[in-house]
């Protein structure tokens, strides 16, 4: 039985992703509950776009702000509050990464080189690897 509204299912999420000397980094941040390594995802503010709700997730939870695409790159469905989550996925192009943040306390920050941050990540949905092919091309 669901326990939140119905809006609360419908989510979205970055991939935050920036060049540095010709390489294509992301930012990958810790989820509070597990600890584990993923992108930032959040609920889809009513007044907002699937687009805008995942950037402002990506400033939230990552301090990270930049151009999000309006091209899904993936979507997946999770369990969570005794119902079906749906994500949209977007990639988000980072311009500015600020050293403080709103979640800067309750998670933890990195940027890693692609190829490193497809090791490293460790979410629940087992397609990730499979997203950042989409977005950025064979690794």
């Amino acid at each position: 039985m669901k326990t939140k509204p119905s809006w609360y299912y419908n989510q979205s999420a970055v991939i935050p992703f920036k060049t540095n000397e010709g390489m294509t980094e992301i930012v990958l941040i810790t989820s509070i509950t597990s600890g584990a390594w993923g992108i930032p995802k959040g609920v889809v503010e009513k007044s907002m776009s699937p687009e805008e709700s995942a950037s402002k997730e990506a400033f939230e939870e990552a301090g990270v702000i930049g151009k999000v695409s309006n091209e899904m790159i993936a979507d997946y469905e999770y369990e969570k509050w005794g119902g079906t989550c749906k994500v949209e996925v977007f990639p988000l192009h980072v311009t500015d990464i600020f050293d403080e943040w709103d979640e800067m306390n309750v998670r933890k920050r990195i940027i890693v080189e692609i190829k490193e941050g497809m090791t490293v990540t460790t979410m629940t949905m087992t397609m990730t690897n499979k997203y950042l092919i989409k977005a950025f091309g064979p690794i």
